[in-house]
């Protein structure tokens, strides 16, 4: 009786080719805004009068380690973080090997040349379906009741939609790793929006609007009807109402351009 074959170990992915050049090139073809209006001026008033993308008491920046070398070599506006509770150092020490958290001096010292992938694509994700389809980007659901973009996807401009795609497109090709967490990231939104009962909205390549049904996978084209309004972007009421509690003011006049 022949022998059993002995078991096949699992494939290793393979490794990122990224180098720092190589986030300077994504970094030029990266900088349009999210929008012509400058939507932190919605959100800032809510958090301690900062933009919620802006500051590590709501979000931390997670880099390429070769993303970070490159910065280091271009500005000193950013350095390593440093966790301050248990949210953070959890945050921290499930990074992978290749990966850093990163902080920056504040939004007063910003230097839009030298945001981060991060920061440029905030508050959004690439979104792959479960054949491993990138049909759109999809936002962070964590940061929605903070984040007036969110509510309001229907003013993100195509350029920044193209570039957005080109940008992750580009990653994939230079690491593997990098499409296998974000298809990692798309499931896990299918599982949280199943449990909320929810759909998930998207904005397609295209710049159209995509309603997920996140227990089959299925999409479907929205309408107005369906662009997301989460509290308290739901209503200017309930907006000027949450600013209040928070201590902040509202905005004086309307939207500028960014």
């Amino acid at each position: 009786m022949p022998s059993p074959k002995p078991a096949q170990k699992p494939a290793k992915p393979p490794k990122t080719t990224l180098q720092p050049d190589d986030f300077a090139t994504l970094y030029d073809g990266f900088d349009a805004p999210v929008s012509r209006f400058d939507c932190g001026r919605k959100c800032a008033p809510l958090n301690n009068g900062e933009p919620v993308c802006c500051s590590t008491q709501n979000a931390v920046p997670v880099v390429h380690k070769v993303e970070f070398d490159l910065l280091k070599t271009r500005t000193d506006l950013w350095a390593k973080f440093k966790p301050y509770d248990y949210a953070t150092r959890q945050i921290v020490a499930e990074l992978t090997p290749d990966c850093t958290a990163i902080a920056c001096k504040g939004v007063r010292h910003c230097e839009r040349d030298n945001r981060t992938i991060a920061c440029r694509g905030f508050p959004f994700y690439p979104y792959l379906t479960r054949q491993k389809e990138f049909v759109g980007i999809g936002t962070y659901w964590v940061f929605e009741d903070r984040c007036w973009m969110m509510s309001n996807l229907e003013i993100v401009d195509q350029a920044f939609i193209d570039q957005f795609v080109a940008t992750y497109e580009a990653l994939f090709l230079k690491d593997p790793g990098e499409f296998t967490t974000y298809v990692d990231f798309s499931a896990a939104a299918r599982r949280v929006y199943s449990r909320w009962k929810r759909e998930i909205p998207l904005l397609g390549r295209s710049g159209e609007l995509l309603i997920v049904t996140p227990s089959t996978g299925e999409i479907r084209k929205g309408k107005k009807k369906d662009y997301p309004r989460i509290a308290p972007f739901d209503s200017e009421k309930n907006y000027r109402a949450a600013i209040k509690v928070e201590g902040g003011e509202v905005p004086k006049e309307g939207l500028r351009p960014a």
